[in-house]
């Protein structure tokens, strides 16, 4: 199986104060479960840029996906392990982790290129007063996603 991404680390000031110091945290990856993991990758491939730098089945028995965007941040994407059953995925607003974001500069012309892919506008474009504007947007596979275009 192929690495995904650079492994989990801590990250620290050097030198360490005397007194104790903050740990801080860099997201790792974002994980993404799907019923047809390749369809997914493929329809994020040509929506986002993503590339594909690993494909493989686990131990677990599920087929995962290992890609990145063009800034090189780690998406996973896979199927159901051996065994496992998946509820069913909710793009719309709800509690735990909800959407990630994209930032954009055209944010009309995304949704319009986004939406011909197959995704679904879900809200938006909202102004935002002194922020950005926004969209959501349902892309597959019930994955809620986020436009930003920052003024």
């Amino acid at each position: 199986m192929t690495a995904i991404g650079p492994p989990h680390k801590l990250i620290r000031n050097n030198p360490p104060p005397k007194e104790k110091q903050a740990v801080l945290y860099r997201v790792n990856h974002v994980h993404i479960k799907s019923p047809d993991p390749k369809e997914t990758a493929d329809w994020f491939v040509r929506a986002f840029d993503f590339r594909i730098v690993s494909d493989t089945v686990r131990t677990f028995g599920d087929r995962f996906i290992g890609c990145a965007d063009p800034a090189g941040f780690t998406v996973n994407i896979s199927g159901a392990r051996a065994g496992e059953t998946l509820g069913p995925g909710d793009a719309d607003a709800h509690h735990g982790l909800e959407h990630f974001g994209v930032d954009v500069e055209d944010i009309e012309a995304e949704i319009a290129r986004l939406t011909g892919l197959g995704a679904e506008l879900k809200e938006g474009p909202i102004d935002v007063p002194g922020g950005p504007l926004i969209a959501f947007l349902k892309c597959p596979p019930e994955t809620r996603v986020e436009l930003i275009q920052p003024r």
